[in-house]
């Protein structure tokens, strides 16, 4: 059987090619409009773990910025030397430092073990969100897979109007075993994928940047991904953050320069009163 003398019935057209375009359509705008209702409002942080994050980031501020620092030498080391001091002592960690814990060899404060997520509401209702997120995401997907594979199986929808490479016939025509079928023409399964991937700009149009239906990090979780669904993000240990930075300061201190030395002679230099070096 060859490209040319493979005719499609009109009806195909009308009851499989635009019902499955249609369907992948209104599936997405459906999942975009569910997983918007199904996201919870974020919860206010703590003061401490507010306390918390900023001290690490004032910390990396304080080291990015060692080269040319706007700060003199004697605010700067004052600066470093009590962050470092804060981050031995543990007097930026959420837990209470003057409760008694355990030290390291080098008299450092060891944090407890970070929590359970099965135990800490907080971290189990953030587990949940991701689980609510992805059944959103793969139960359509899996049904309508479903729903192709059973009525429209082996069913030849389109002739694509530019030539392609043999390399993409399994791509083209999953579900039709015919080696010498043109590589142009597409099964139903894979218009099916066709739409999954190239749908994402009618969707941009549709319902704006960054909607669900065509958020990226949901690929990973789609029925036909390779990889599993993608790891939990660990809660962060800020003990073992905290040491790292201060080590990371303490190898800032030999690169501090400050911005301001010498900048009398260098604004003269510049008018031309002094002359160059």
């Amino acid at each position: 059987m060859s490209g040319d003398s493979l005719y499609l019935d009109p009806q195909i057209r009308d009851w499989v090619l635009f019902p499955i375009t249609l369907v992948m359509i209104l599936v997405g705008i459906l999942r975009n409009n569910v997983t918007q209702l199904l996201v919870s409002s974020p919860k206010k942080s703590t003061r401490s773990a507010t306390r918390e994050q900023r001290a690490l980031l004032r910390a990396q501020i304080l080291r990015a910025n060692a080269k040319s620092s706007p700060l003199p030498p004697s605010y700067y080391t004052a600066h470093t030397d009590d962050l470092i001091a804060a981050f031995a002592a543990g007097r930026y960690l959420k837990e209470d430092p003057s409760r008694p814990n355990e030290v390291d060899e080098h008299g450092n404060r060891i944090a407890p073990a970070p929590g359970n997520m099965l135990t800490d509401p907080s971290m189990m209702e953030g587990m949940m969100g991701g689980m609510k997120n992805q059944a959103v995401m793969m139960v359509p997907q899996m049904v309508i897979m479903g729903w192709i594979n059973f009525f429209f199986q082996g069913f030849v929808l389109i002739k694509l109007p530019f030539p392609l490479t043999l390399g993409f016939k399994s791509m083209m025509q999953r579900g039709i075993e015919t080696p010498d079928m043109d590589v142009r023409w597409v099964s139903s399964l894979s218009w099916y994928f066709l739409n999954w991937f190239g749908l994402n700009g009618l969707y941009r149009l549709l319902l704006g940047d960054g909607n669900a239906a065509t958020d990226q990090k949901d690929l990973a979780t789609s029925p036909f991904a390779g990889a599993g669904a993608p790891v939990m993000n660990q809660p962060q240990d800020y003990n073992k953050l905290f040491a790292s930075e201060s080590e990371n300061l303490q190898l800032a201190q030999g690169l501090y320069s400050w911005i301001g030395d010498d900048v009398d002679s260098r604004i003269l230099r510049r008018y031309g009163k002094l002359p160059v070096a």
